[in-house]
């Protein structure tokens, strides 16, 4: 089953705490969900896809320095057949402002909110928009 989406913008959520994107940082030695997303991200716009960003989060927070590559396939396939929560959920656009854009190959790039390509995307017919989920229910 493919989870990733295509020419997508996932747009930052309504109840975002911020009014223009600002860079995650970590929380004493461990990395954060966020931080490692951003990383990933901003080394590689649109090199990676929702899948690999979910799995790359995940993995990258494990204490295993010593995986094999084919331990890393074992993973990613036990990993995935579980639910997984999509970049909706991601707090890159629940809390630090940021868009996740995906092109027609479901390749991932950040995309701050107070560019004028975040702006683009909201308003382009051909980008299929959906907010970030809401931290509060209310």
């Amino acid at each position: 089953m493919d989870l990733n989406y295509y020419q997508t913008l996932i747009a930052v959520a309504d109840d975002s705490p911020v009014t223009e994107s600002v860079v995650p940082s970590a929380r004493g030695a461990r990395k954060t969900v966020a931080v490692v997303q951003y990383e990933m991200l901003t080394g590689s716009p649109y090199v990676h896809t929702q899948e690999d960003v979910l799995f790359e989060s995940w993995f990258r927070r494990q204490d295993l320095p010593e995986a094999t590559q084919a331990d890393i396939a074992r993973l990613r396939d036990e990993f995935f057949s579980r639910a997984q929560a999509c970049l909706r959920a991601s707090p890159l656009p629940k809390k630090y402002g940021w868009g996740l854009a995906f092109d027609a190959e479901g390749r991932v790039a950040l995309c701050p909110m107070d560019s004028r390509e975040y702006q683009d995307l909201l308003t382009d017919d051909a980008t299929k928009v959906l907010k970030a989920l809401r931290s509060s229910r209310t």
